[in-house]
């Protein structure tokens, strides 16, 4: 039997998300790359990065309206056609408004997508609902598996927060989100963010099934398992890791011809020198870099699933192998040793 049969037979091993019906497989597929994000993708070579990852068992798939504005919606939506079993998730909070003057793919917000559109953000109840509805239509779906709230906190919007927290909690966006789950619109509610006190503040106001939360649980930070982790286990609240490579470091390593980045910029000395300091941990174990972070944040009972940015078959498949890499356990035991991860937090022995 080929590889590829083996792969499309076992699958990948699936986690519950939160205390709904879902499940979602351990490695998804984060879509943001079928947005164009950073560099533009054809839609043949969106579809066969789609038709990779569900063909090897990523059941998963998470994308935005932000993500190339419509386009990886669009994207997704025609990549699900005649597929059965795969989790959608799409996010809330900013709505696409025409934008006649676009004529080119010349780079807006990172994303090289020549759609008319703009981004706004409106967090209201009726925001939230015309965003789903939208989501809904370019995707050609009936249904939504989980919404998110995208990108609400302090250190996304500054000195606007108050405002956007007062649209959300006040202004009917979590009225909107609680009733389209009470209704069985969708299975799942959460938010999709990068920073951690607004995941604690959001817990107080709403039951939340899930939180996307974007490179604050990687290899190189863990500050979550001292507040946020543990509620969320009180509360019962999955967590899906978004960002594992915390924005290419972790992938690329210190090493190379590309310059680090790390939380969307250029990386600081500290951070390039702690990651020199894991990788020689890697060079004397023969582990890949990129192999250890994607498997370190699935040790932790709370997290359902990982879901890098893939863009391409290749980084499908290459995130495959990373993700079957074998880490042995005295790998983990150095890094803690040398701590250069948390004592508290879990580490995988994947056989």
């Amino acid at each position: 039997m080929s590889a590829h049969h083996a792969l499309i037979q076992n699958g990948l091993p699936r986690r519950p998300l939160g205390r709904t019906r879902l499940q979602v497989s351990e490695l998804g597929l984060g879509a943001a790359a079928l947005g164009n994000l950073y560099r533009p993708l054809s839609d043949a070579e969106a579809d066969q990065t789609l038709a990779a990852a569900f063909d090897a068992g990523m059941s998963y798939v998470d994308c935005a309206p932000y993500y190339g504005f419509g386009l990886c919606e669009q994207r997704v939506g025609a990549g699900l056609r005649g597929r059965e079993g795969i989790v959608v998730s799409s996010k809330v909070g900013r709505l696409l408004e025409p934008a006649p003057e676009v004529s080119d793919d010349s780079e807006r917000f990172g994303f090289r997508s020549a759609l008319p559109f703009t981004p706004v953000f409106d967090y209201s109840y009726d925001g939230v609902m015309q965003s789903w509805e939208s989501s809904l239509q370019r995707l050609g779906l009936e249904r939504i598996d989980v919404l998110y709230v995208h990108d609400i906190g302090r250190m996304t919007h500054g000195y606007r927060h108050p405002e956007r927290m007062y649209q959300l909690i006040h202004g009917g966006g979590l009225r909107a989100l609680t009733k389209l789950r009470a209704e069985g619109q969708v299975d799942a509610i959460g938010i999709g963010v990068n920073e951690i006190p607004i995941c604690l503040e959001l817990l107080e106001e709403i039951d939340l099934d899930v939180i996307l939360l974007a490179g604050r649980y990687t290899l190189l930070e863990q500050k979550p398992l001292d507040a946020l982790f543990p509620e969320c286990a009180r509360r019962g609240t999955s967590i899906v890791i978004g960002g594992p490579y915390n924005s290419g470091i972790l992938a690329t390593g210190t090493r190379g011809h590309a310059i680090p980045r790390f939380n969307y910029e250029v990386a600081a000395t500290d951070v390039v020198f702690r990651v020199r300091r894991l990788e020689r941990v890697c060079r004397e174990f023969n582990v890949p870099l990129p192999a250890a972070a994607l498997q370190f944040p699935l040790a932790h009972p709370q997290v359902a699933s990982v879901i890098p940015g893939l863009g391409g078959r290749e980084q499908v498949e290459q995130t495959l192998a990373f993700y079957r890499t074998r880490i042995p356990a005295e790998f983990w035991q150095e890094l803690r040793s040398q701590s250069l991860i948390h004592e508290a937090a879990p580490a995988t022995d994947k056989v």
